[in-house]
């Protein structure tokens, strides 16, 4: 069996449910789970990070896919250290800045940096460490190097970007959307708009066991 923490809309569990007979994928947010993918070997749950609700020794992975940064850490990882099985592992990961090709990437990279940077939480900073800043409290294991890849317009690349949090608050205190013009700029090294071009994201690990 599989825990995934604060799951969000299930896209991990479901990743999961291939390679485990059962899947337990909790949220702390009802609205989250509410809109969770179905799956036959996914049970979804509404819980916090540090109050699972799962018996002690019950589970053989936990994972959290891009939210380790929003948990209160200490208290999450007693909670896993309770619910794993002996030689269980633990596996958080995140992805940083999408990359596409060098003038995109100029491009992008001054709008994450210098446009909304100054409305990301603090907790993103850790996420831009790529999780290496943190404590990590098990027997670490080396993990691969993964990338995540997705053929995007650039209207489909807009609302990615649209859908960050620092996105999200420019807009709550600006009342405008910075991503217009994102895409004014990127239409210039875009050519056809309509095309897709290969987005890759870089995915960043940390993995370890319990005794």
């Amino acid at each position: 069996m599989a825990w995934d923490c604060a799951t969000g809309s299930g896209q991990a569990a479901i990743g999961l449910a291939r390679h485990f007979s059962r899947v337990i994928a909790s949220d702390a947010s009802e609205a989250q789970i509410a809109y969770a993918i179905p799956h036959p070997a996914v049970e979804y749950r509404v819980a916090r990070a540090e109050q699972s609700g799962l018996a002690a020794g019950s589970v053989d992975l936990v994972t959290v896919a891009q939210a380790l940064h929003w948990l209160d850490r200490t208290a999450f990882y007693a909670e896993a250290r309770r619910v794993l099985a002996p030689g269980g592992m633990v596996a958080a990961w995140c992805y940083v800045l999408v990359r596409i090709d060098p003038a995109v990437d100029r491009v992008m990279e001054a709008f994450y940096r210098d446009t909304i940077g100054p409305y990301w939480p603090p907790e993103r900073r850790i996420t831009d460490e790529r999780y290496r800043t943190i404590a990590f409290p098990f027997a670490e294991v080396a993990t691969p190097e993964f990338t995540m890849e997705q053929a995007l317009t650039l209207d489909e690349l807009a609302g990615y970007v649209r859908t960050w949090s620092g996105t999200r608050r420019y807009v709550e205190r600006n009342g405008c959307d910075p991503v217009d013009d994102l895409v004014i700029k990127l239409r210039e090294h875009w050519a056809d708009p309509a095309a897709r071009r290969v987005a890759r994201w870089p995915v960043y690990m940390r993995a370890g066991r319990v005794p």
